[in-house]
């Protein structure tokens, strides 16, 4: 059975989801006025997007010494 994703797939759902993380924390970060009431973990949310920026790193990184 084979695995229906390939390293590609992996690696641009990675950045896409790392994108947006990052830009959703920056704005909760930055305006502190509108999300005052947010009951969001500002720091686990940073942190699992720099979780996921650097997995998708890793995935660039497998990809460029893959053999062809």
């Amino acid at each position: 059975m084979n695995f229906p994703l390939t390293l590609s797939d992996i690696s641009l759902w990675l950045a896409v989801t790392a994108i947006i993380l990052l830009i959703t924390s920056e704005l909760v970060t930055s305006s502190t006025t509108y999300f005052k009431n947010l009951t969001i973990e500002r720091k686990r949310l940073r942190l699992t997007a720099l979780a996921l920026g650097t997995a998708f790193m890793a995935t660039v990184i497998m990809r460029i010494f893959q053999p062809f």
